[in-house]
């Protein structure tokens, strides 16, 4: 499978954080919202790109892992 990237985000307008990031500048992801078949991820301490596109079934996957503590620490 061929990685899908964007390589500069900075007119993609709605990022979002984690809600677990914080004010501090620590590591964090950013994902835009409002695609239906994948997900934008990017690096928020890199706010001009690149972006990686994840599938939105993928996607699902890992929040799901996260959220239940599949993934350890």
């Amino acid at each position: 499978m061929t990685e899908q990237v964007i390589s500069n985000t900075t007119t993609l307008k709605g990022w979002r954080a984690s809600s677990y990031s914080n004010s501090e500048g620590g590591s964090c992801i950013e994902v835009l919202d409002g695609f239906v078949a994948a997900v934008p991820v990017r690096d928020s301490k890199n706010p001009h790109g690149p972006a990686v596109i994840v599938p939105a079934s993928a996607w699902v996957s890992f929040v799901a892992a996260v959220r239940s503590g599949d993934l350890g620490s």
